[in-house]
């Protein structure tokens, strides 16, 4: 989409006119986070996820860096490495913190914005791109995150791998070979670790190249906002620079206090206390469940409790293969929603019925969370299968009949009349509340 509006990039010294006539690196940067990239002037703190996101990711690949160079890729030595860092290396145990940490904070960031792209319908067209690259780049962000857990070589570390690789076994014929290939073995050992710690060091900037390519295709048909409503004049937006970049500064200020916190005063909140014990294969853990992030995938895989077919005669399905299919099923899901939901309205502030199937979403979701990381137990397993229920049936079910019978609320004609109506001073650049709001009509 294209601004006429939007200013130009205008190189001030002889060294910027000189840089820009051979290799304009500063006008790019400008047209695509600076002056030149006009933004809708009513987004809220939400839309501040996205680049928070990759505030983490670029945490996560400079100190996973630098914990690559101290590593001990081999099965022998992997889980006395990590001890090695956290003791010995000078500001170790700060690294080490800060990406086992870095990862969670990098899920919690991309998780929000996520629920904000389903909340305000930023899934729909024209931004379909937009939201199949971002569920590209989330797949990939689950394939490095369990490779990154399997590398300390804990005894979570050593099952999770036996756990998650054994998922593939379930497929009939190609399941083991695959699972084998994987492994480079019949189970997790130093084939399974090169090839994990290999592989973990490559995504990143695999994730790093779609994230490029996420911007690129957000930026053809710009931002989508709270009220849904397409730019339509000067009026309704703002340059990225300053406006944004001071609100997303302030924000990622924020979010990484949070984070400090956590890196200096409970590192370990958030990992799991059998990956200090070296890893084991002829000892099982008691309880082995993957990383929290994992939780709500890890519920819907242990709904199936039952095979499928004729008692007695036929076994069609095992409970193994329906599980994993749900697992993987309820994340591509995801990828067909722009057109599951084909209601001409975006945002759900002006859809008060699909609101409120929403927020059951996001308890349903939830409670799939806290009982993936549960014991398993009957009441678990029920509440699991209702819920996994739900999950499937909110976008396969719901979501088109609410799509097609929804009496929506009238949209604002523009995002400036949207603003003004809410009490924002047209004549203040920055879309800030007059002293005296001006009254909804």
């Amino acid at each position: 989409m294209s601004f006429a509006w939007a200013k130009a990039y205008e190189p001030k010294s002889p060294l910027g006119k000189w840089m820009d006539d051979r290799l304009p690196l500063p006008r790019l940067v400008y047209g695509a986070v600076g002056g030149g990239y006009p933004v809708p002037r009513n987004l809220n703190f939400m839309w501040n996820f996205g680049v928070l996101s990759g505030v983490m990711l670029m945490i996560q690949i400079v100190s996973g860096i630098v914990l690559a160079m101290h590593y001990y890729s081999y099965a022998d030595g992997a889980f006395n490495s990590v001890e090695h860092i956290m003791r010995d290396v000078n500001g170790g145990w700060f690294i080490r913190y800060a990406h086992m940490n870095g990862a969670s904070f990098f899920f919690v960031a991309v998780y929000f914005h996520i629920f904000r792209g389903l909340y305000y319908g930023s899934y729909k067209a024209p931004r379909e791109m937009v939201w199949m690259l971002g569920l590209v780049i989330y797949l990939l962000m689950m394939a490095t995150a369990f490779m990154g857990y399997v590398l300390p070589w804990g005894q979570m570390s050593y099952w999770g791998a036996q756990v998650i690789t054994g998922f593939f076994s379930a497929f009939p014929l190609v399941g083991d070979p695959i699972r084998i290939w994987l492994l480079g073995g019949y189970a997790p050992d130093q084939a399974a670790l090169t090839r994990f710690f290999s592989l973990h060091y490559l995504l990143p900037f695999v994730i790093l190249g779609t994230v490029i390519l996420h911007i690129w295709a957000l930026h053809i048909p710009g931002s989508n906002n709270p009220t849904g409503v397409d730019v339509k004049s000067e009026k309704d937006t703002l340059p990225f620079h300053p406006y944004y970049t001071a609100k997303d500064g302030w924000f990622i200020g924020a979010f990484l206090a949070v984070y400090a916190t956590f890196l200096y005063f409970m590192p370990n909140a958030l990992g799991h206390p059998d990956n200090y014990i070296p890893a084991n294969p002829l000892s099982t853990p008691a309880h082995i469940v993957p990383e929290w992030y994992f939780w709500p995938f890890y519920a819907i895989l242990r709904s199936f409790t039952v095979d499928f077919g004729i008692p007695g005669v036929a076994t069609l399905a095992p409970a193994k293969l329906l599980g994993v299919l749900a697992m993987f099923g309820s994340i591509l899901l995801l990828f067909f929603l722009p057109w599951l939901d084909r209601s001409p309205v975006r945002s759900s502030n002006y859809r008060p019925v699909y609101k409120r199937f929403f927020w059951l979403l996001v308890a349903d979701v939830f409670l799939l969370g806290y009982i993936g990381g549960a014991e398993i137990s009957p009441v678990h397993i029920a509440l699991g299968q209702i819920a996994a229920a739900y999950y499937f049936a909110h976008f396969l079910i719901i979501l088109p009949l609410i799509s097609k019978f929804e009496r929506t609320l009238p949209l604002p004609n523009s995002i400036s009349e949207a603003v003004l109506k809410s009490g924002h001073n047209d004549d203040t650049p920055y879309g800030l509340a007059k002293t005296a709001p001006v009254a909804a009509e």
